[in-house]
Order: C-alpha cells, then structure tokens, then sequence
C-alpha cells in the first residue's frame, strides 16, 4: 500500500512538472512585460509605453534596421539598470554602456528628456 501512495504522488508530482511554462523569465517569477513591437524579444520597462507612430522598421538583405521610441515617468538610471539586468538573459552581451551585441545585431538604448519624462529610443542595425 505504502508503495503505491509514493508512486502515485510522484506520477502527480510529474505531471505537475510537465504543465509548468519551459520559457526563461524574464526578472522575477510572475512579471510580465510588453515588448517593442518591431524587436519581438525586447521587453519594455513598466512604467514605459512605446510609442509606434514615431518608430520606422527596414528589412534589408544585410538584416533588419529598426529605430523604436517609448516614453514614460521613469528614471534614467532604473531603464539602464533594467536593460543591463534583463538584456543577458535574452542572449545580448553589453559592449559599451548603453549599446549590446547579439547574433551579428546591435542594439543601442539613447535617452531623451529629463527623468520623470523620459523617452527611450531603441536602434537595432546588423553590425
């Protein structure tokens, strides 16, 4: 008897397992975040909201030119710290402060305006 109760709790156990999600997170457990449109995998800080009217995206045989822009009441400081903390674990490595390289792209994080009325604009070209 005892040998069929450990059986099932760990055939429980593993069907269990086998419906939790298999994506990396991103952050802490539970966050969620919204992503630039044109840059699939690039997550946007909460408290940022991108603005698509003033973004221009380019295939071009060399590879995608992409030029986005969010806009929000943040702090320069915590969008940097946000990018450097999240940015690696989705295959980016940081080459100078605010621009980081992957598969043969680069992408460079400009900041425009003061803090508390910050606009970021992202840059993706081949490199």
């Amino acid at each position: 008897m005892m040998q069929r109760t450990i059986r099932f709790a760990l055939a429980a156990m593993l069907c269990a397992a086998m419906l939790l999600p298999t994506a990396p997170a991103i952050e802490a457990a539970g966050d969620e975040h919204a992503y630039i449109a044109d840059i699939e995998d690039l997550p946007l800080m909460d408290g940022l909201d991108e603005v698509p009217e003033a973004g221009v995206s380019f295939d071009k045989p060399v590879g995608r030119i992409v030029e986005a822009f969010a806009h929000g009441a943040v702090d320069r400081q915590a969008v940097r710290a946000f990018y450097r903390r999240t940015l690696p674990q989705l295959g980016w490595s940081r080459d100078e402060a605010d621009r980081f390289m992957r598969e043969g792209e680069l992408l460079e994080i400009y900041y425009l305006g003061a803090d508390g009325d910050l606009t970021v604009r992202y840059t993706l070209q081949p490199r």
